[in-house]
């Protein structure tokens, strides 16, 4: 079957060599010059169904609320005359209960453990190089308060199965010698020894030349313009270096996907939150972090990569506006040079700001809509990295008429 993939990230990049496993003739088209060039590029590193919590929790309305006036919280809320963004906005206030967050995590969880063995089949099959660290993530806090909020927090991932180990300050100091001299800082957190690290960009780009050699069609500086539709098919895709026409189509565009939908479907409610990311080089004489970390109290993530360090921070809703300053990434490398003062050359930050494809659940969308050969993969939001490979096998799947390897409750357009 000839298949049309649109979106060179992670997504579509995982999802071209799925569908290359199952026999097809698959042509990727991307508009940036090169696979990973957008919100795949600088992500967190994280490979995590240790954190798979959704974003939508009965505390966040509260943090949006405050950040109208703050500037120094995890989340930030600015007014948008979009009216996609309050419709998107009001379904994620829905999600906001107890009942439904813990829906959700439960489902988003499900999904990003089987991502995993997914991604960890593709490493053994590839031997594909991406700075990959398989030695856990630490999730610590800095008071007693929060350390036993998030603990009950965590509990509710271990009821899934998650595995999970609690450490003293003391015990997560001998499992990164990085925290030692700021051990006194932290009051405690949980080691996921499961979880891992990679860079999602070099995995992303790696994949899609294994994939090029595979035989698969790899149009890059390729924009797509529009879908074109009989009502009930995608008759073929117009963009600005000619038409294309296959027998499946895979909408893996991001943040982009619901302005290419738009008069062909329902409304698709996939909506940006912006992230903000910065590489460190780290030499000889820093003392880095050994395994990825998240300061919980913070919201500050980090991840060793080779010869770097990756920091992230922020969840802020902002359109579609990716542009970013050195005073935007300022608090972040502060608390990060406060904390490890040792771990990086923090005087040569690189600055990068990308978009999230969220959704008001923290699920993605898979499946199909009304045209009945256009299939969803998209929406996958702050943990697409981990998400990827997963979502992929189950668009392979869907495709071909298999039933999915997990149920997909909250993850189709339905």
């Amino acid at each position: 079957m000839r298949i049309l993939v649109l979106g060179g990230g992670v997504i579509g990049v995982t999802t071209v060599w799925e569908l290359l496993k199952d026999g097809h003739q698959v042509t990727l088209i991307e508009r940036a010059d090169e696979a990973a060039a957008g919100t795949s590029f600088g992500n967190a590193g994280m490979i995590a169904p240790g954190h798979a919590f959704a974003w939508a929790s009965p505390r966040v309305p509260k943090i949006l609320l405050r950040s109208l006036w703050r500037d120094d919280l995890a989340f930030r809320m600015g007014l948008s005359a979009d009216p996609a963004f309050w419709r998107w906005c009001a379904r994620f206030l829905g999600e906001c209960t107890a009942a439904r967050a813990r829906t959700n995590t439960a489902r988003k969880h499900r999904l990003c453990t089987y991502a995993q063995s997914v991604l960890r089949e593709i490493v053994a099959e590839t031997g594909i190089r991406f700075d990959y660290s398989e030695r856990g993530l630490l999730y610590f806090h800095r008071t007693p308060e929060t350390l036993e909020r998030g603990l009950r927090n965590l509990r509710f991932l271990g009821e899934l199965g998650q595995e999970q180990r609690v450490l003293s300050p003391a015990e997560i100091a001998a499992l990164d010698p990085a925290f030692a001299p700021a051990q006194h800082r932290i009051a405690g957190g949980v080691h996921a020894p499961t979880d891992a690290t990679g860079d999602c960009r070099l995995f992303t780009q790696g994949l899609a030349e294994l994939a090029r050699a595979r035989g698969a069609d790899l149009h890059f500086s390729t924009t797509v313009q529009r879908l074109e539709s009989d009502g009930a098919a995608i008759t073929g895709i117009v963009t600005d270096r000619g038409r294309f026409v296959a027998d499946r189509y895979v909408l893996a565009l991001g943040v982009w996907s619901p302005h290419l939908l738009r008069g062909l479907d329902r409304w698709l409610p996939v909506y940006p939150v912006k992230g903000y990311s910065l590489t460190l080089p780290v030499g000889g004489n820093h003392i880095a972090p050994s395994i990825g970390a998240v300061d919980e109290d913070n919201l500050i993530a980090w991840s060793p990569l080779g010869a770097r360090l990756r920091v992230t921070a922020q969840a802020q809703f902002a359109g579609y506006d990716p542009s970013h300053r050195p005073a935007d990434f300022r608090a972040m490398l502060a608390k990060m040079q406060d904390l490890l003062p040792g771990a990086a050359d923090y005087t040569r930050p690189s600055y990068w700001a990308g978009l999230r494809p969220m959704t008001p659940e923290g699920t993605p969308i898979l499946g199909t809509g009304r045209q009945r050969n256009l299939f969803f993969n998209t929406g996958h939001g702050h943990v697409g990295w981990t998400m990827s490979c997963g979502a992929a096998r189950l668009t392979r799947d869907l495709i071909a008429g298999r039933a999915p390897a997990i149920p997909l409750d909250g993850m189709t357009l339905a």
